[in-house]
């Protein structure tokens, strides 16, 4: 008997539109606009075309004066053209506050110990009547059919002339953040109507491929303001002198593989065997291939994988600012031997590579290598596919302790090496007393923020915890910038006040460790909306006991050292808390 399939179009890239309220007047009047006038239509690809780009990676944002446009810290996925109107770059870094974030003061003894006897004995509390936002005299809320807008009252008390930049119609900004996922530099306010066009990242992408002017302008602006910065900060490249790293910056070619918003097939991926999931996996480097540069992570992270049987095995994990390569080119240079790739590299969900030519390698960047941190050479049977031992591995002539194989496999499937706060238990030593959640509890209002229950690998937990992740994806799209990511901890925090309960956050953690929740009076009756009646929601997680003078107090509460908040974008901190008994 044949088998019944049930037939759907496979989904495409315009399935959701940025905007669906975008009309095709709309797309044409952007047509005749700078730069896409400016762009042949014809000369496009036929999978993303000009018009579609304008139709579903676009939205017109008609703003007034005072609206902030985008905050300092936070992480966008989209940048900004101005068609009309003006907007103001601060030069001043504005308070948490008027940011619409949450102040990061810690309390002292006193108030800390007062919450043992202070807490509400009822479940999710709030004492308030007011939106933080209304309250403070500096900034407003204006809801309207775009979307919920964070203003201004008064501009030049907020922002002094002498601390600001203006954008005037045709200037871009946004870019660069868009593109690499990075915290916006700066906060923009409008200071007029404007008319905006707000386009996300896949099209600002696909644009920059099909007019050279606006790729060469975002390339030179980030050669010249972030490139130059990052190579300085690369331990391989800190013998080098500005001239030369100016150099290396100009030759460094950028290349981004894999999939930007991960977070939206993560789950899918993981029903996949591992051997699949390896192999599916976008390939930057491969095992066997001749050395074409010293690759080095801008942003995301990369699988370094051998061949194994008919698969693939996973060797470690490289973050942002880590290379790949150097021992071949290394090698290859002093021994005047070529050598291909000993190991592959892949992209874990997205992975932004600078990729150094091999001949600026070997010119610049290896001469100028003090000779005793130079990795030993490789043997003439030295391969991918050599065994190594599971415990160890030779890094420029010293052992170094190696993660077991099977927890590196556990924390890459799962995607926790985007944590640098994860909560890992060692259910070894767990007597599931549960002093970690009352501890928790004590500190935030009688609500723990965490589940003593997650993912298990061999006798290691990670809880479901928010890990204030090294690439934040909840913050995306937040309206109101409540959940932001603390400048001066890291810590990824949620303002309750300025919290509107839209789920956004909480519907992009991969993880699923934001809850949204209903909200009480201190007599334990729902705070309601005083139009619709419905439930007020709020997004909550773990904030790290930002405010609290000890830290963590889940950690400190472990009566038996079996819980730690351990950051695991390398595995180096992970490896020695594992082994600490071996």
């Amino acid at each position: 008997m044949n088998a019944v399939h049930s037939k759907i179009q496979r989904p495409q890239r315009w399935d959701q539109s940025f905007d669906p309220d975008l009309t095709d007047q709309d797309v044409q009047w952007l047509l005749t606009q700078e730069p896409f006038r400016s762009m042949n239509e014809a000369e496009t690809a036929s999978a993303t075309p000009l018009r579609g780009i304008l139709a579903h990676d676009c939205r017109l944002l008609n703003l007034q004066k005072g609206d902030i446009i985008v905050r300092e810290g936070d992480y966008g996925n989209s940048a900004f053209l101005i068609f009309s109107g003006e907007a103001l770059v601060s030069l001043k870094r504005l308070s948490a506050e008027i940011l619409g974030r949450e102040s990061s003061k810690k309390k002292n003894w006193f108030t800390a110990l007062s919450q043992l006897w202070s807490n509400s004995k009822l479940a999710e509390v709030r004492n308030y009547t007011d939106d933080a936002i209304t309250a403070n005299k500096d900034i407003g809320k204006r809801d309207d059919h775009e979307g919920t807008h964070v203003f201004l009252h008064d501009i030049p008390s907020v922002i002094p002339a002498d601390k600001m930049v203006k954008l005037k119609e045709g200037e871009i900004f946004g870019e660069l953040s868009a593109l690499m996922r990075s915290p916006r530099s700066a906060t923009v306010v409008a200071n007029s109507p404007m008319k905006l066009l707000e386009v996300r990242w896949q099209g600002f992408r696909d644009l920059m491929k099909r007019n050279t002017s606006l790729r060469e302008h975002i390339e030179k602006i980030y050669r010249e303001n972030s490139l130059q910065s990052q190579l300085r900060q690369t331990p391989l490249l800190q013998h080098l002198s500005p001239e030369q790293i100016k150099f290396v910056a100009e030759q460094t070619v950028f290349e981004s593989t894999g999939r930007f918003q991960w977070n939206a097939d993560y789950r899918s991926i993981q029903k996949k065997d591992i051997s699949e999931r390896i192999l599916s996996e976008p390939v930057i480097a491969k095992q066997g291939d001749y050395p074409n540069g010293l690759l080095l992570v801008r942003n995301g992270f990369a699988r370094m994988s051998r061949r194994h049987g008919d698969g693939e095995q996973t060797v470690t994990y490289l973050g942002k600012g880590q290379v790949f390569g150097f021992r071949e080119l290394a090698h290859n240079w002093r021994t005047k031997e070529q050598r291909s790739w000993m190991l592959s590299l892949r992209a874990v969900g997205y992975v932004d590579i600078l990729r150094i030519p091999v001949n600026v390698v070997e010119d610049v960047i290896l001469p100028s290598i003090p000779p005793d941190q130079f990795p030993p050479p490789m043997s003439p049977q030295e391969s991918g596919a050599k065994k190594r031992n599971n415990k160890t591995k030779r890094i420029g002539g010293e052992r170094r302790q190696q993660l077991d194989r099977g927890l590196m496999e556990f924390l890459v499937e799962k995607r926790y090496i985007n944590g640098a706060k994860a909560m890992m238990i060692d259910l070894d030593r767990c007597t599931r007393c549960d002093d970690c959640i009352r501890a928790c509890a004590a500190t935030h209002n009688n609500n723990p923020r965490f589940v003593r229950h997650g993912e298990i690998h061999d006798h290691w937990m990670i809880a479901s915890a928010c890990m204030h992740c090294a690439d934040p994806v909840c913050m995306i799209g937040c309206p109101t910038g409540a959940i932001a990511r603390d400048m001066k901890t890291g810590n990824v925090t949620i303002n309750d006040k300025t919290c509107i309960g839209c789920a956004t956050c909480a519907n992009s953690c991969p993880y699923e460790n934001i809850r949204m929740v209903s909200i009480n009076d201190r007599k334990g009756q729902p705070i309601v909306d005083q139009t619709t009646g419905d439930s007020i929601m709020k997004a909550t997680k773990c904030d790290f006991c930002i405010d609290q003078l000890g830290g963590p107090a889940c950690q400190r509460a472990c009566p038996h050292d079996a819980l730690v908040r351990i950051d695991l974008t390398t595995p180096g901190e992970m490896t020695s808390w594992s082994q600490r008994n071996e």
